[in-house]
């Protein structure tokens, strides 16, 4: 499960794109924290601080603990917007979860055991259809990534979802076994293969 990230941040008394400005220049990334059915809590964090969190990789799958002023906050990122220039973050919209709330979030798939795939082994290539699946699970189960063992499989095969074997309580949002990767033939073997149908035509 992805560790809790703690991230400092204090109350934003004044809202609009003046007040925006005036943070980023500071060095602060204005924020909200919404949802829970509570008001929404304007806030304003250290740019550096959040480019930390956002260089780990899992900060869009992770829980962050946003202490406002000292008072805690159990939060899921739900929305980071970058300039479209220097690529810095300049506003982040948090939501706010209960330790045993459902949540939805995009987790990266990570593949396993490669080198006991027969069919990669023969010089096929792994072709990734789904980098990252949008799991259900509680709030404090988030997994760090989705684990899809290729043990056994064969070029020409499908890789299906009903494969990954999830912790209770995670499930994908997608209720059908979808494709996650197919295993497919190198170019040499299928140049053999089209050569040997052409002679057998002949």
């Amino acid at each position: 499960m992805s560790d809790v990230l703690t991230l400092p941040a204090e109350a934003r008394e004044r809202v609009g794109k003046g007040a925006a400005r005036a943070f980023r220049r500071q060095g602060r990334v204005p924020a909200v924290i919404y949802g829970a059915g509570e008001a929404a809590t304007p806030i304003h964090v250290e740019e550096k601080l959040l480019v930390k969190l956002l260089s780990t990789g899992h900060f869009m799958n992770s829980v962050v603990e946003i202490a406002v002023d000292g008072a805690p906050h159990r939060t899921l990122p739900r929305d980071v917007a970058f300039h479209p220039v220097t690529d810095r973050p300049i506003h982040v919209d948090f939501l706010r979860v209960a330790a045993d709330s459902q949540v939805t979030v995009w987790v990266p798939v990570r593949f396993e055991n490669e080198h006991a795939a027969p069919g990669l082994k023969r010089g096929g290539v792994l072709n990734v259809v789904r980098h990252e699946i949008e799991l259900k699970c509680p709030a404090n189960a988030i997994p760090d990534d989705v684990v899809v063992d290729v043990t056994g499989f064969e070029v020409g095969d499908s890789i299906h979802v009903s494969v990954v074997k999830f912790a209770e309580g995670v499930k994908p949002v997608i209720d059908r076994d979808f494709t996650i990767a197919t295993i497919a033939a190198p170019s040499g073997l299928k140049s053999q293969e089209a050569a040997g149908e052409a002679a057998a035509e002949g």
